[in-house]
């Protein structure tokens, strides 16, 4: 909400609109759309597929027993972190760039919080579905956080880049303004480290704490 008293959606969205075509340069375009948007995200379901199973299964492998908090906690932040997007979308109902007047489109540009002009095609656009497909892997930094700390600073990095990626892609094929792509950012970091404090997140106990902080004797 703080970016739209800025004109920085605007301006960022303008790098990515072509004037003379009267469309975003990354509209049609079979790398943007097919690979980097369909087969990207077919890619991140199948993986959440397998951690269903994984999870299912830790009730029965005995290898995987050990792990049934951890691949609980990894289905509950994917579920909930890809779920949110298609009811919030539809309460909004804010205008994707492309079908703003000031991008070749026919609806009228509305701030989030401010009401919707009236029109019979309400948007879908906020907040960023794309997006969210790859943030929503911030869940692998909080299920690897007290086993495999320094694995987890990876996988950080790795559900940021690959969540940027998706972010800019869609931009540029005139989808969704960077505030979108924030906020969903942010509501994916938030749902997955809500399901790390209520699945796998353990207090230390006083007397764990105490322990720790007596000196040690030579």
């Amino acid at each position: 909400m703080l970016l739209e008293l800025t004109s920085l959606d605007m301006n960022l969205a303008k790098l990515f609109y072509d004037p003379v075509a009267g469309e975003f340069i990354g509209r049609h375009s079979y790398f943007l759309e097919d690979i980097l948007h369909d087969r990207a995200k077919q890619l991140v379901i199948a993986f959440s597929v397998f951690a269903i199973i994984g999870f299912i299964g830790s009730f029965f492998i005995a290898r995987l027993k050990p792990f049934k908090r951890e691949l609980g906690c990894l289905v509950m932040s994917l579920a909930l972190a890809t779920s949110f997007v298609t009811p919030v979308k539809a309460v909004t109902a804010v205008q994707c760039p492309w079908s703003l007047e000031q991008f070749g489109g026919h609806e009228t540009y509305s701030e989030l919080l401010s009401s919707r002009p009236q029109t019979d095609k309400p948007g879908r656009c906020w907040p960023g579905g794309h997006a969210a497909t790859g943030f929503t892997l911030f869940a692998l930094f909080f299920v690897l956080r007290d086993r495999r700390p320094r694995l987890a600073r990876q996988a950080f990095v790795f559900a940021f880049a690959l969540g940027t990626v998706f972010s800019v892609s869609r931009m540029m094929q005139g989808a969704h303004f960077f505030s979108h792509n924030v906020w969903t950012a942010i509501f994916c970091w938030l749902i997955c480290l809500g399901s790390y404090y209520y699945i796998l997140y353990r207090p230390a106990s006083k007397a764990e704490k105490a322990s720790e902080a007596q000196p040690v004797s030579v």
